[in-house]
């Protein structure tokens, strides 16, 4: 999946399937659990063990149909890394202009993450495709809702503490994306080989956004 069909898929469901902790022997059946739900976007985080390793395989048995990035990069070396892996878009927790300007320069897709207002222009104008809300699930649906009164020409992803029961809130304010992590990828029902339960909570999550 090249970058233009990658964010048109983002665009198309507006979610972005957060993988932390999986273990590598369950990657790809998680991968697939998400797309039979509908879900087609996901990041493996690089602080997962064999996190690299596990962008690569995805990318080679679901790169076709599915847009497959990295996570947590923080710095340029992470983000060179995760790329020669394979990763296709790349999500940062931080403000690192040096990593934005090099994905820019690379046509690489990049959400950095930021929480003030001075820190979202930054990262738009470094070049950032959209810019990360970090930690929104401590910040709130409300902070958000502000930052975009000023600054509504900048597309922001929400990270954090998005639900089936608020998604579509999230949505109605204007985010341009949602990550979402524990509530959609559960380390417990994986570990249990309960994947049809990952399926299953796509499949909601996209229910409640189109609501």
């Amino acid at each position: 999946m090249n970058r233009e069909q990658g964010l048109q898929e983002i665009e198309r469901t507006r979610i972005m399937a957060i993988v932390r902790g999986v273990q590598e022997a369950h990657i790809l059946s998680v991968a697939e659990a998400l797309h039979q739900g509908g879900v087609t976007v996901m990041e493996v985080t690089l602080n997962t063990p064999g996190a690299l390793t596990m962008i690569t395989n995805l990318q080679k048995q679901y790169g076709d149909h599915m847009f497959i990035g990295a996570g947590t990069v923080l710095d340029l070396e992470d983000a060179k890394r995760a790329v020669a892996a394979g990763a296709a878009f790349l999500v940062t927790p931080n403000l690192d202009e040096e990593v934005i300007r090099w994905s820019k320069q690379e046509g690489i897709p990049i959400f950095p993450g930021a929480m003030t207002p001075t820190e979202v222009v930054k990262a738009w104008k470094a070049g950032a495709t959209a810019v990360k809300i970090f930690p929104s699930a401590s910040l709130g649906l409300p902070y958000i809702k502000e930052l975009m009164g000023p600054l509504d020409n900048i597309p922001m992803m929400a990270v954090g503490g998005v639900t089936e029961g608020n998604i579509k809130q999230f949505l109605s304010i204007g985010c341009y994306g949602l990550g979402i992590g524990g509530s959609l990828i559960n380390l417990k029902e994986i570990e249990a080989g309960n994947f049809g339960w990952i399926t299953d909570k796509a499949v909601q999550l996209l229910a409640a956004s189109r609501a």
